[in-house]
Protein backbone atom coordinates (compact mmCIF):
# COMPACT_ATOMS: atom_id res chain seq x y z
CA UNK A 1 0.00 0.00 0.00
CA UNK A 2 1.03 3.30 -0.54
CA UNK A 3 1.13 6.59 1.68
CA UNK A 4 -1.83 8.16 2.77
CA UNK A 5 -1.53 11.83 3.97
CA UNK A 6 -3.48 14.46 5.79
CA UNK A 7 -2.76 18.24 5.70
CA UNK A 8 -4.51 20.85 7.38
CA UNK A 9 -5.14 23.93 6.59
CA UNK A 10 -7.49 25.58 8.24
CA UNK A 11 -7.96 29.57 7.57
CA UNK A 12 -8.75 31.69 4.77
CA UNK A 13 -10.33 30.54 1.50
CA UNK A 14 -8.93 27.64 -0.12
CA UNK A 15 -10.34 25.68 -3.44
CA UNK A 16 -8.33 24.17 -6.41
CA UNK A 17 -8.95 27.19 -8.85
CA UNK A 18 -9.39 30.33 -9.05
CA UNK A 19 -7.29 31.41 -5.82
CA UNK A 20 -8.76 34.66 -4.56
CA UNK A 21 -5.18 35.61 -3.40
CA UNK A 22 -4.64 39.27 -1.71
CA UNK A 23 -8.15 38.98 -0.68
CA UNK A 24 -7.14 39.05 2.70
CA UNK A 25 -3.80 38.52 5.00
CA UNK A 26 -5.46 35.30 5.72
CA UNK A 27 -5.43 33.71 1.52
CA UNK A 28 -1.80 34.59 0.20
CA UNK A 29 1.61 32.34 0.36
CA UNK A 30 1.17 29.56 2.72
CA UNK A 31 -2.09 29.28 0.71
CA UNK A 32 -0.49 28.57 -2.81
CA UNK A 33 2.22 26.60 -1.10
CA UNK A 34 -0.21 23.97 0.68
CA UNK A 35 -1.84 23.25 -3.00
CA UNK A 36 1.59 22.92 -4.83
CA UNK A 37 3.15 20.82 -2.20
CA UNK A 38 -0.15 18.41 -2.13
CA UNK A 39 -0.32 18.72 -5.68
CA UNK A 40 3.36 17.30 -6.00
CA UNK A 41 2.68 14.39 -3.65
CA UNK A 42 -0.12 13.52 -5.51
CA UNK A 43 1.96 12.57 -8.41
CA UNK A 44 4.60 10.47 -6.62
CA UNK A 45 4.56 6.80 -6.86
CA UNK A 46 4.38 5.94 -3.41
CA UNK A 47 1.78 8.06 -2.64
CA UNK A 48 -1.96 6.26 -2.50
CA UNK A 49 -3.66 9.71 -1.57
CA UNK A 50 -3.23 13.10 -0.11
CA UNK A 51 -6.34 15.05 1.39
CA UNK A 52 -6.24 18.77 2.60
CA UNK A 53 -8.90 19.64 5.41
CA UNK A 54 -9.99 23.16 5.71
CA UNK A 55 -12.92 25.24 6.96
CA UNK A 56 -16.32 24.53 5.58
CA UNK A 57 -18.25 27.74 5.24
CA UNK A 58 -21.51 29.11 4.33
CA UNK A 59 -21.13 32.50 3.68
CA UNK A 60 -22.96 34.95 0.55
CA UNK A 61 -19.66 37.32 1.32
CA UNK A 62 -17.93 34.40 -0.20
CA UNK A 63 -18.55 32.19 -2.93
CA UNK A 64 -20.55 28.82 -3.01
CA UNK A 65 -17.24 26.44 -3.61
CA UNK A 66 -16.40 27.12 0.50
CA UNK A 67 -19.50 25.34 0.67
CA UNK A 68 -19.03 22.09 -0.74
CA UNK A 69 -17.85 19.23 1.45
CA UNK A 70 -15.74 17.77 -1.21
CA UNK A 71 -13.75 18.68 -3.54
CA UNK A 72 -11.55 16.86 -5.84
CA UNK A 73 -8.66 17.89 -7.25
CA UNK A 74 -7.30 14.70 -8.72
CA UNK A 75 -7.83 11.12 -8.36
CA UNK A 76 -5.47 10.95 -5.47
CA UNK A 77 -5.99 13.90 -4.20
CA UNK A 78 -8.53 15.91 -2.79
CA UNK A 79 -10.10 18.82 -0.29
CA UNK A 80 -12.02 18.20 2.49
CA UNK A 81 -13.99 20.62 4.09
CA UNK A 82 -15.31 20.47 7.45
CA UNK A 83 -17.96 23.22 9.88
CA UNK A 84 -16.61 23.84 12.68
CA UNK A 85 -17.72 27.13 14.15
CA UNK A 86 -20.38 29.61 13.08
CA UNK A 87 -21.60 29.65 9.25
CA UNK A 88 -19.55 32.97 8.47
CA UNK A 89 -16.20 33.30 6.96
CA UNK A 90 -13.66 34.30 9.64
CA UNK A 91 -10.13 35.40 10.10
CA UNK A 92 -7.65 33.61 11.77
CA UNK A 93 -8.05 35.35 14.95
CA UNK A 94 -11.13 34.27 15.87
CA UNK A 95 -11.21 30.06 14.88
CA UNK A 96 -9.57 29.54 18.25
CA UNK A 97 -12.66 28.88 20.13
CA UNK A 98 -14.13 26.10 17.60
CA UNK A 99 -10.62 23.91 16.73
CA UNK A 100 -11.82 21.67 19.76
CA UNK A 101 -14.50 20.72 17.78
CA UNK A 102 -12.81 20.08 14.57
CA UNK A 103 -10.81 17.93 16.38
CA UNK A 104 -13.58 15.74 17.72
CA UNK A 105 -15.48 15.38 14.34
CA UNK A 106 -11.74 14.50 12.43
CA UNK A 107 -10.90 11.88 15.26
CA UNK A 108 -14.29 10.62 14.46
CA UNK A 109 -13.89 10.22 11.19
CA UNK A 110 -10.20 8.85 10.93
CA UNK A 111 -11.31 6.17 13.66
CA UNK A 112 -14.41 5.26 11.12
CA UNK A 113 -12.01 5.29 7.95
CA UNK A 114 -10.14 2.17 6.81
CA UNK A 115 -6.81 2.70 7.20
CA UNK A 116 -5.21 6.20 9.19
CA UNK A 117 -3.03 8.57 7.62
CA UNK A 118 0.87 7.63 7.42
CA UNK A 119 1.40 11.26 9.13
CA UNK A 120 -0.53 14.51 9.47
CA UNK A 121 1.00 17.69 8.29
CA UNK A 122 -0.21 21.28 10.05
CA UNK A 123 0.37 24.14 8.85
CA UNK A 124 -0.13 27.37 10.74
CA UNK A 125 -0.37 27.38 14.24
CA UNK A 126 -4.10 26.51 14.50
CA UNK A 127 -3.63 23.59 12.40
CA UNK A 128 -0.51 22.76 14.66
CA UNK A 129 -2.67 22.79 17.59
CA UNK A 130 -5.53 20.42 15.65
CA UNK A 131 -2.66 18.36 14.42
CA UNK A 132 -0.80 17.98 18.36
CA UNK A 133 -4.00 17.05 19.23
CA UNK A 134 -4.73 14.48 17.01
CA UNK A 135 -1.14 12.95 17.27
CA UNK A 136 -1.88 12.95 21.33
CA UNK A 137 -5.66 11.47 20.13
CA UNK A 138 -4.79 8.73 17.19
CA UNK A 139 -0.99 8.11 17.87
CA UNK A 140 -0.56 9.63 13.89
CA UNK A 141 2.93 11.22 13.76
CA UNK A 142 3.05 14.99 12.95
CA UNK A 143 4.32 17.13 10.40
CA UNK A 144 4.49 20.97 11.63
CA UNK A 145 5.10 24.22 9.13
CA UNK A 146 4.39 27.21 11.01
CA UNK A 147 4.80 29.87 8.00
CA UNK A 148 4.89 32.63 10.21
CA UNK A 149 5.56 32.58 13.94
CA UNK A 150 3.39 34.56 16.75
CA UNK A 151 6.91 35.33 18.29
CA UNK A 152 8.25 36.71 15.50
CA UNK A 153 5.13 38.86 14.57
CA UNK A 154 5.23 40.04 18.41
CA UNK A 155 8.56 40.96 18.06
CA UNK A 156 7.78 43.37 14.88
CA UNK A 157 4.82 44.85 16.37
CA UNK A 158 6.69 45.78 19.94
CA UNK A 159 9.61 47.58 17.55
CA UNK A 160 7.21 49.49 15.58
CA UNK A 161 5.67 51.20 18.73
CA UNK A 162 2.32 49.44 18.92
CA UNK A 163 0.76 48.76 22.56
CA UNK A 164 1.51 45.60 24.02
CA UNK A 165 -2.01 45.23 24.92
CA UNK A 166 -3.53 46.57 21.89
CA UNK A 167 -1.64 44.05 19.70
CA UNK A 168 -2.73 41.03 21.73
CA UNK A 169 -6.54 42.25 21.57
CA UNK A 170 -5.56 42.57 17.73
CA UNK A 171 -4.03 39.47 17.50
CA UNK A 172 -4.46 36.90 19.84
CA UNK A 173 -0.50 35.90 19.79
CA UNK A 174 -0.44 34.86 23.30
CA UNK A 175 -3.10 31.69 21.98
CA UNK A 176 -1.24 31.40 18.81
CA UNK A 177 2.53 31.30 20.99
CA UNK A 178 0.85 28.73 22.96
CA UNK A 179 -0.44 26.41 19.91
CA UNK A 180 2.90 26.99 18.29
CA UNK A 181 4.57 25.57 21.38
CA UNK A 182 2.17 22.59 21.67
CA UNK A 183 2.74 21.92 18.21
CA UNK A 184 6.74 21.67 18.68
CA UNK A 185 6.17 19.79 21.68
CA UNK A 186 4.14 16.94 19.42
CA UNK A 187 5.71 17.24 15.98
CA UNK A 188 8.22 14.54 14.59
CA UNK A 189 9.37 16.64 11.90
CA UNK A 190 9.29 20.54 11.79
CA UNK A 191 9.73 21.61 8.10
CA UNK A 192 10.99 24.72 7.23
CA UNK A 193 11.84 26.67 4.31
CA UNK A 194 14.96 28.97 5.37
CA UNK A 195 17.87 28.05 7.78
CA UNK A 196 17.02 31.82 8.76
CA UNK A 197 13.72 30.57 10.27
CA UNK A 198 15.10 27.55 11.73
CA UNK A 199 18.42 28.77 13.66
CA UNK A 200 16.37 32.71 14.42
CA UNK A 201 12.72 32.25 14.50
CA UNK A 202 11.83 28.86 15.72
CA UNK A 203 15.11 28.31 18.15
CA UNK A 204 13.35 31.20 20.28
CA UNK A 205 10.24 28.43 21.34
CA UNK A 206 11.15 26.34 24.61
CA UNK A 207 9.86 23.27 22.93
CA UNK A 208 11.71 23.17 19.59
CA UNK A 209 13.98 21.13 18.79
CA UNK A 210 16.43 21.50 16.07
CA UNK A 211 17.13 17.80 15.50
CA UNK A 212 13.80 17.26 14.44
CA UNK A 213 13.42 20.22 11.83
CA UNK A 214 14.61 20.49 8.25
CA UNK A 215 15.01 22.78 5.64
CA UNK A 216 13.30 22.08 2.21
CA UNK A 217 12.57 25.26 0.06
CA UNK A 218 9.32 24.91 -1.86
CA UNK A 219 9.37 25.02 -5.40
CA UNK A 220 7.73 26.80 -8.12
CA UNK A 221 5.73 25.57 -11.02
CA UNK A 222 7.75 25.20 -14.44
CA UNK A 223 4.25 25.19 -16.75
CA UNK A 224 3.48 27.96 -15.07
CA UNK A 225 6.25 29.90 -14.22
CA UNK A 226 8.78 30.55 -16.88
CA UNK A 227 11.33 33.20 -18.78
CA UNK A 228 10.02 35.24 -22.04
CA UNK A 229 10.47 32.39 -24.76
CA UNK A 230 12.53 33.93 -28.14
CA UNK A 231 9.95 34.25 -31.06
CA UNK A 232 6.76 33.77 -28.98
CA UNK A 233 5.44 36.78 -28.31
CA UNK A 234 2.69 37.38 -25.70
CA UNK A 235 0.56 40.09 -25.67
CA UNK A 236 1.26 41.17 -22.51
CA UNK A 237 0.37 40.74 -19.24
CA UNK A 238 -3.54 39.41 -20.52
CA UNK A 239 -5.19 41.94 -23.30
CA UNK A 240 -7.76 42.98 -20.48
CA UNK A 241 -4.61 43.84 -17.88
CA UNK A 242 -2.64 45.10 -20.53
CA UNK A 243 -5.36 47.84 -21.39
CA UNK A 244 -5.74 48.97 -17.70
CA UNK A 245 -1.74 49.55 -17.38
CA UNK A 246 -1.99 51.21 -20.78
CA UNK A 247 -4.71 53.29 -19.40
CA UNK A 248 -3.24 54.03 -16.03
CA UNK A 249 0.38 54.38 -17.28
CA UNK A 250 2.13 57.72 -19.47
CA UNK A 251 4.19 55.28 -21.00
CA UNK A 252 3.74 51.50 -20.35
CA UNK A 253 6.82 50.52 -22.00
CA UNK A 254 9.37 51.63 -19.43
CA UNK A 255 10.80 49.09 -17.48
CA UNK A 256 8.79 48.66 -14.62
CA UNK A 257 9.23 47.53 -10.88
CA UNK A 258 6.89 45.37 -10.10
CA UNK A 259 5.51 44.20 -6.40
CA UNK A 260 3.22 41.86 -5.92
CA UNK A 261 1.33 41.48 -2.42
CA UNK A 262 -1.57 41.82 -0.22
CA UNK A 263 -1.78 45.21 1.58
CA UNK A 264 -0.31 44.71 5.13
CA UNK A 265 1.62 46.89 7.03
CA UNK A 266 4.14 44.19 7.26
CA UNK A 267 4.73 44.27 2.74
CA UNK A 268 5.97 48.11 3.49
CA UNK A 269 4.51 49.06 0.04
CA UNK A 270 4.12 53.13 1.03
CA UNK A 271 7.90 53.43 1.82
CA UNK A 272 8.40 51.64 -1.95
CA UNK A 273 6.36 54.50 -3.13
CA UNK A 274 8.76 56.89 -0.85
CA UNK A 275 11.72 56.10 -3.02
CA UNK A 276 10.15 56.33 -6.00
CA UNK A 277 8.97 59.49 -5.25
CA UNK A 278 12.42 60.56 -3.97
CA UNK A 279 13.87 59.76 -7.54
CA UNK A 280 14.46 61.68 -10.33
CA UNK A 281 15.82 59.06 -11.90
CA UNK A 282 13.08 56.57 -11.29
CA UNK A 283 10.54 58.95 -12.19
CA UNK A 284 12.68 59.88 -15.18
CA UNK A 285 12.70 56.79 -16.94
CA UNK A 286 10.49 53.65 -15.24
CA UNK A 287 7.63 52.84 -13.97
CA UNK A 288 5.86 51.36 -10.93
CA UNK A 289 3.63 48.56 -10.96
CA UNK A 290 1.64 47.30 -7.91
CA UNK A 291 -1.01 44.39 -7.78
CA UNK A 292 -2.10 44.29 -4.24
CA UNK A 293 -5.71 42.54 -4.19
CA UNK A 294 -8.74 44.21 -5.28
CA UNK A 295 -8.52 47.76 -3.88
CA UNK A 296 -12.10 47.79 -4.17
CA UNK A 297 -13.15 44.93 -1.56
CA UNK A 298 -10.04 45.81 0.80
CA UNK A 299 -11.55 49.15 1.72
CA UNK A 300 -14.57 47.59 2.40
CA UNK A 301 -13.16 45.43 4.62
CA UNK A 302 -11.62 47.77 7.01
CA UNK A 303 -8.91 47.85 9.63
CA UNK A 304 -5.50 47.63 8.54
CA UNK A 305 -6.17 46.30 4.66
CA UNK A 306 -8.37 49.66 4.20
CA UNK A 307 -5.10 51.74 6.10
CA UNK A 308 -2.34 51.01 3.90
CA UNK A 309 -4.74 51.37 1.17
CA UNK A 310 -5.32 54.92 1.90
CA UNK A 311 -1.36 55.58 2.56
CA UNK A 312 -1.18 53.88 -1.08
CA UNK A 313 -3.99 56.41 -2.53
CA UNK A 314 -1.90 59.32 -1.18
CA UNK A 315 0.76 58.76 -2.45
CA UNK A 316 -1.03 58.50 -5.76
CA UNK A 317 -2.22 61.87 -5.63
CA UNK A 318 1.44 63.20 -5.66
CA UNK A 319 1.52 65.05 -9.17
CA UNK A 320 5.13 63.34 -9.50
CA UNK A 321 3.39 59.86 -9.65
CA UNK A 322 0.67 60.63 -11.74
CA UNK A 323 1.25 58.41 -15.15
CA UNK A 324 4.05 56.35 -13.56
CA UNK A 325 2.18 54.42 -10.95
CA UNK A 326 -0.51 51.65 -11.55
CA UNK A 327 -2.66 49.90 -9.13
CA UNK A 328 -4.76 47.52 -11.18
CA UNK A 329 -7.67 45.97 -9.94
CA UNK A 330 -7.96 42.30 -8.52
CA UNK A 331 -5.90 39.39 -10.88
CA UNK A 332 -7.05 36.23 -11.39
CA UNK A 333 -3.84 33.65 -10.48
CA UNK A 334 -3.27 32.97 -14.02
CA UNK A 335 -2.56 36.65 -14.57
CA UNK A 336 0.52 36.53 -12.62
CA UNK A 337 2.64 34.79 -14.64
CA UNK A 338 2.72 36.80 -18.30
CA UNK A 339 3.11 39.58 -15.72
CA UNK A 340 6.42 38.78 -14.10
CA UNK A 341 6.93 37.98 -17.94
CA UNK A 342 6.03 40.87 -19.24
CA UNK A 343 8.47 42.63 -16.66
CA UNK A 344 11.46 40.54 -17.54
CA UNK A 345 10.77 41.24 -21.39
CA UNK A 346 10.88 45.18 -20.27
CA UNK A 347 13.96 44.77 -18.43
CA UNK A 348 12.20 45.54 -15.12
CA UNK A 349 13.23 44.27 -12.01
CA UNK A 350 10.62 42.61 -8.94
CA UNK A 351 10.98 44.37 -5.65
CA UNK A 352 9.94 42.80 -2.43
CA UNK A 353 10.28 45.67 0.30
CA UNK A 354 8.22 43.41 3.46
CA UNK A 355 9.95 44.80 6.52
CA UNK A 356 10.02 40.79 7.36
CA UNK A 357 9.93 37.74 5.22
CA UNK A 358 9.39 34.45 6.28
CA UNK A 359 10.09 33.23 2.98
CA UNK A 360 9.86 35.16 -0.41
CA UNK A 361 7.84 32.81 -2.62
CA UNK A 362 7.11 35.42 -5.10
CA UNK A 363 10.98 36.02 -5.33
CA UNK A 364 10.94 32.32 -6.63
CA UNK A 365 8.43 32.88 -9.32
CA UNK A 366 10.55 35.95 -10.46
CA UNK A 367 13.52 34.67 -10.53
CA UNK A 368 11.86 31.39 -12.74
CA UNK A 369 10.58 34.13 -14.74
CA UNK A 370 13.84 35.16 -15.65
CA UNK A 371 13.02 38.97 -13.64
CA UNK A 372 15.75 40.02 -11.34
CA UNK A 373 15.04 41.27 -8.07
CA UNK A 374 15.37 44.21 -5.21
CA UNK A 375 13.96 42.65 -1.49
CA UNK A 376 14.64 42.97 1.98
CA UNK A 377 17.91 42.24 3.81
CA UNK A 378 15.01 40.13 5.90
CA UNK A 379 14.62 36.04 6.58
CA UNK A 380 13.97 33.54 3.64
CA UNK A 381 15.10 36.63 0.73
CA UNK A 382 18.92 36.15 2.36
CA UNK A 383 18.86 32.61 1.54
CA UNK A 384 17.03 32.62 -1.77
CA UNK A 385 19.50 35.81 -2.79
CA UNK A 386 22.81 33.49 -1.44
CA UNK A 387 21.79 30.40 -3.62
CA UNK A 388 20.18 32.75 -7.28
CA UNK A 389 22.66 35.81 -6.94
CA UNK A 390 19.96 37.79 -8.75
CA UNK A 391 19.70 40.83 -7.00
CA UNK A 392 20.12 43.28 -4.44
CA UNK A 393 19.51 42.53 -0.53
CA UNK A 394 18.53 45.94 0.98
CA UNK A 395 17.56 47.84 4.24
CA UNK A 396 14.42 48.59 3.56
CA UNK A 397 13.55 50.45 7.15
CA UNK A 398 16.17 53.37 5.09
CA UNK A 399 13.85 55.03 2.19
CA UNK A 400 16.79 56.72 0.86
CA UNK A 401 18.89 52.79 0.78
CA UNK A 402 15.56 51.74 -0.62
CA UNK A 403 15.93 54.25 -3.70
CA UNK A 404 19.62 53.73 -4.89
CA UNK A 405 18.77 49.79 -4.46
CA UNK A 406 16.44 50.16 -7.36
CA UNK A 407 18.32 53.05 -9.03
CA UNK A 408 21.08 50.48 -9.32
CA UNK A 409 19.38 47.48 -9.99
CA UNK A 410 17.98 49.37 -13.55
CA UNK A 411 21.86 50.91 -14.47
CA UNK A 412 23.30 48.05 -16.00
CA UNK A 413 21.93 45.84 -18.69
CA UNK A 414 24.77 43.63 -18.92
CA UNK A 415 24.69 43.06 -14.80
CA UNK A 416 20.49 42.66 -15.39
CA UNK A 417 21.38 39.91 -18.23
CA UNK A 418 23.90 37.85 -15.57
CA UNK A 419 21.18 38.68 -12.42
CA UNK A 420 18.33 36.98 -15.11
CA UNK A 421 20.54 33.88 -16.25
CA UNK A 422 21.41 33.41 -12.54
CA UNK A 423 18.16 33.21 -11.11
CA UNK A 424 16.94 30.76 -13.59
CA UNK A 425 19.81 28.70 -13.24
CA UNK A 426 19.26 28.86 -9.73
CA UNK A 427 15.71 27.70 -9.70
CA UNK A 428 16.09 24.69 -12.11
CA UNK A 429 18.51 23.48 -10.12
CA UNK A 430 17.57 24.08 -6.66
CA UNK A 431 13.60 25.05 -6.26
CA UNK A 432 11.37 22.43 -8.51
CA UNK A 433 8.54 20.74 -7.00
CA UNK A 434 9.41 17.25 -7.44
CA UNK A 435 12.91 17.68 -5.81
CA UNK A 436 10.67 18.94 -2.96
CA UNK A 437 8.39 15.82 -3.16
CA UNK A 438 11.27 13.60 -3.16
CA UNK A 439 12.91 15.01 0.11
CA UNK A 440 9.73 15.82 1.83
CA UNK A 441 8.82 12.17 1.53
CA UNK A 442 12.42 11.09 2.58
CA UNK A 443 13.05 13.35 5.35
CA UNK A 444 9.21 12.48 7.05
CA UNK A 445 10.06 8.63 6.90
CA UNK A 446 13.51 8.88 7.96
CA UNK A 447 12.69 10.68 11.53
CA UNK A 448 9.29 9.07 11.62
CA UNK A 449 11.33 5.74 11.58
CA UNK A 450 14.19 6.93 13.35
CA UNK A 451 11.59 7.83 16.49
CA UNK A 452 9.91 4.31 16.15
CA UNK A 453 13.12 2.47 16.22
CA UNK A 454 14.80 5.10 19.44
CA UNK A 455 11.02 4.53 21.41
CA UNK A 456 11.55 0.42 20.62
CA UNK A 457 7.93 0.85 18.13
CA UNK A 458 8.08 -2.44 15.68
CA UNK A 459 5.19 -3.33 12.97
CA UNK A 460 6.34 -6.80 12.99
CA UNK A 461 4.76 -9.51 14.47
CA UNK A 462 5.85 -10.26 17.68
CA UNK A 463 7.33 -6.27 17.99
CA UNK A 464 7.91 -4.29 21.07
CA UNK A 465 6.40 -0.99 22.37
CA UNK A 466 7.97 1.04 24.68
CA UNK A 467 5.91 3.56 26.80
CA UNK A 468 4.36 4.61 29.63
CA UNK A 469 2.54 1.79 31.99
CA UNK A 470 -1.17 2.20 31.28
CA UNK A 471 -4.02 0.99 28.79
CA UNK A 472 -3.36 0.75 24.95
CA UNK A 473 -7.03 0.82 23.48
CA UNK A 474 -7.32 -0.50 19.88
CA UNK A 475 -10.26 -0.21 17.39
CA UNK A 476 -10.29 -2.04 14.60
CA UNK A 477 -6.51 -2.88 13.86
CA UNK A 478 -5.72 0.89 14.84
CA UNK A 479 -4.00 1.92 18.14
CA UNK A 480 -5.74 4.48 19.18
CA UNK A 481 -3.17 6.15 21.51
CA UNK A 482 -4.79 8.58 24.58
CA UNK A 483 -2.34 7.81 26.82
CA UNK A 484 0.73 8.36 23.83
CA UNK A 485 4.10 9.70 25.05
CA UNK A 486 6.31 8.06 22.06
CA UNK A 487 5.17 8.02 18.29
CA UNK A 488 3.08 4.63 17.75
CA UNK A 489 2.73 2.92 14.83
CA UNK A 490 0.18 5.07 12.97
CA UNK A 491 -1.26 1.49 11.36
CA UNK A 492 -1.67 -2.07 12.23
CA UNK A 493 -3.12 -4.99 10.39
CA UNK A 494 -6.10 -6.68 11.85
CA UNK A 495 -5.23 -9.80 13.75
CA UNK A 496 -1.06 -8.51 14.27
CA UNK A 497 0.10 -9.31 17.19
CA UNK A 498 2.25 -7.11 19.70
CA UNK A 499 5.16 -8.93 21.67
CA UNK A 500 4.28 -7.16 24.64
CA UNK A 501 5.48 -8.06 28.30
CA UNK A 502 8.09 -9.43 30.47
CA UNK A 503 9.98 -12.56 28.62
CA UNK A 504 8.37 -12.41 25.88
CA UNK A 505 5.28 -13.75 26.74
CA UNK A 506 2.20 -12.18 23.73
CA UNK A 507 -0.64 -10.39 24.88
CA UNK A 508 -2.63 -11.46 22.23
CA UNK A 509 -4.41 -10.76 19.05
CA UNK A 510 -5.56 -7.21 18.76
CA UNK A 511 -8.75 -7.17 17.57
CA UNK A 512 -10.54 -4.40 20.05
CA UNK A 513 -10.82 -3.16 23.76
CA UNK A 514 -7.96 -2.63 26.37
CA UNK A 515 -4.94 -4.63 27.11
CA UNK A 516 -2.12 -3.86 29.61
CA UNK A 517 1.11 -2.23 28.79
CA UNK A 518 3.80 -2.67 31.03
CA UNK A 519 7.32 -0.58 30.89
CA UNK A 520 9.49 -1.73 28.50
CA UNK A 521 12.85 -0.37 28.07
CA UNK A 522 13.25 0.80 23.89
CA UNK A 523 16.19 -1.48 23.23
CA UNK A 524 15.52 -5.17 23.10
CA UNK A 525 19.38 -5.98 24.98
CA UNK A 526 18.16 -4.47 27.73
CA UNK A 527 15.26 -6.86 28.29
CA UNK A 528 17.27 -9.82 28.50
Amino acid sequence: MGLVVLHLHLHGLLRGHDLELGRDSDTGGQTIYVLDLVRALAQRQEVERVEVVTRLIHDPCVGPDYAEPEERLGPRLSIRRIPFGPHAYLPKEQLWPYLDELVSSLVTSLQAAPRLPDWIHAHYADAGYVGARLHQRLGVPLLFTAHSLGREKRRRLLDSGLDPSAIEARYALARRIQAEEFALSQAALVVTSTLQELEEQYAHYARFRPERARVIPPGVDASCFYPPRPGVRERGPGSGLQARLDALLQDPHRQPLLAICRPDRRKNIPALLEAFSRSPILQGHHNLVLVMGDPAVEVSCGGERKEVLDQVHGWLRHPALHGRVALPHQLRREQIPPLYRWAARLGGVFVNPALSEPFGLTLLEAAASGLPVVTTDDGGPRDILRHCRNGLLVDVSRPDALRLALERSLADSVRWRQWSRNGLEAVGRLYRWPAHGATYIKEARAVILSQRQGLGVSDSVGGHIAMSAGMLRVRGGHPIAELVLPVLPARKPPGAQLGVGHGGHQLGELQGGEVGVDVLPGDPEQRR
